[in-house]
């Protein structure tokens, strides 16, 4: 079998970036900060830094980027945090 030449690993690498999906919290009045936060380091794994950095950013901006991976890594942390109230999709 041939190697790659280094365009192709770069083609590769770039094709494998395309695939990752990420995973979007909206700002609502309904939900606390603090459950929110629980929520982020619950659900997703977050620091308790970056929770707090993205529950901010969702405030202020109107959504945040929580997450990036595979679509069936995030579909079911998107289930919890809508089962939680909190309204996310997966882009």
């Amino acid at each position: 079998m041939q190697a790659l030449t280094d365009t192709e690993i770069e083609i590769l690498d770039k094709t494998i970036e395309t695939d990752l999906k990420k995973l979007i919290i909206y700002n609502d009045d309904v939900n606390t900060f603090d459950w929110v936060i629980d929520t982020l380091i619950e659900v997703c794994r977050h620091t308790s830094e970056q929770a707090e950095q993205c529950t901010l950013i969702i405030h202020y901006k109107g959504k945040c980027s929580v997450k990036e991976g595979e679509f069936d890594e995030l579909l079911s942390m998107r289930n919890e945090i809508c089962r939680r109230g909190i309204s996310a999709e997966i882009h």
